[in-house]
């Protein structure tokens, strides 16, 4: 089974097609993603490699790489955390459930 990589602090004018060749060169990468602003469709300076083989490797290889000028972080990627209401309508009882 493949590992996603979080790979972070990219440079914003980075394309996609870059990213996964950066990492190509390690192993199979199967899906490269930058991740970008919804409001903007600008880069958000971060982005998803996964790879079907050798991403251990590309982990110890470009952890601290200097990529097209700028430092990256590069390491296994974690489940995506649920999201927080921002509060302010469960405090005024929108959005809750059940009755009185």
């Amino acid at each position: 089974m493949g590992k996603n990589l979080y790979v972070g602090n990219l440079p914003f004018n980075t394309t996609v097609d870059e990213l996964r060749e950066a990492f190509a060169r390690f192993g199979t990468v199967t899906r490269a993603q930058i991740i970008v602003d919804r409001n903007t469709g600008r880069s958000r300076g971060f982005g998803f490699v996964e790879m079907a083989d050798g991403a251990d490797e590309a982990i110890a290889q470009m952890n601290g790489a200097v990529f097209q000028g700028r430092q990256l972080t590069v390491n296994e990627a974690r489940p995506r955390e649920e999201r927080r209401s921002s509060g302010h309508r469960e405090r005024r009882g929108y959005g809750r459930r059940g009755g009185y």
